[in-house]
């Protein structure tokens, strides 16, 4: 059974009646493919999420709407229910309380509710939810700093530097990451090594230090925090 085109061409028209009110937005990520699809949604207020913008990927399997859309985050996101690694996703109406009723836009709206209404007793992200649990003032500042650094719009006016930030935040986690399968595949040799190793984590930190002070220079509202305070255990650097 193939989807039905004609209810996703509608139900793409719906999640775009009122992006304003909503918070939420759909488009195709290619042209005429409507099993295919990016939403967006918006940090809900009063919560460590808000003033985020969160991408979505949709995808819609053959027999939509009788088994749920496959979503996950794009947008890097620190909650119990979403993967910190991946962006998968643990809620009920996306896998056995889905509904052929049910459309991409509740399912987008559930996901605002989930930024809202953690469920750490039935977590996707195991560290996540404990620290949920054990350490909730921690957690808020952690979700808080990944909702800057990741899911905070650049200035309007950005422009340019926008587009040259991001390329430079990639490539500085490129070389990062390199360093990191570097140290991890020399774990074993010998004192002499270490030392050696020890400088190349110093090297990825300036890294990450470089490109905290740049985004603070340029003046995007969510550098201006993050690059004035050193994270705690479980934030990430600037760069992953």
């Amino acid at each position: 059974m193939g989807v039905d085109l004609r209810r996703a061409k509608k139900e793409l028209e719906g999640c775009n009646k009122d992006p304003e009110t909503s918070g939420i937005k759909a488009e195709l990520v290619t042209e005429n493919d409507y099993l295919h699809l990016k939403g967006t949604i918006q940090g809900p207020i009063q919560t460590p999420y808000e003033g985020g913008v969160f991408d979505i990927d949709i995808t819609l399997p053959s027999d939509y709407p009788f088994e749920p859309p496959k979503m996950r985050f794009i947008t890097k996101c620190w909650h119990p229910n979403i993967s910190s690694d991946s962006g998968a996703i643990c809620l009920d109406i996306l896998k056995t309380e889905w509904s052929p009723a049910l459309t991409i836009r509740t399912a987008l709206i559930s996901l605002q509710a989930l930024l809202s209404a953690a469920e750490p007793d039935d977590p996707q992200d195991a560290i996540v939810a404990k620290q949920y649990k054990e350490h909730h003032d921690e957690f808020l500042q952690t979700a808080k700093f990944w909702t800057e650094v990741y899911a905070a719009p650049p200035e309007p006016d950005a422009g340019p530097r926008a587009a040259g930030v991001h390329e430079m935040i990639a490539g500085a986690s490129k070389y990062s990451s390199a360093i990191s399968a570097h140290i991890s595949a020399q774990s074993s040799a010998s004192a002499g090594r270490h030392a050696e190793h020890r400088g190349a984590a110093t090297a990825a930190n300036c890294a990450s230090s470089a490109v905290s002070w740049v985004l603070h220079a340029l003046q995007y509202p969510w550098a201006r925090e993050s690059s004035t305070r050193t994270p705690s255990r479980t934030e990430p650097p600037v760069v992953v």
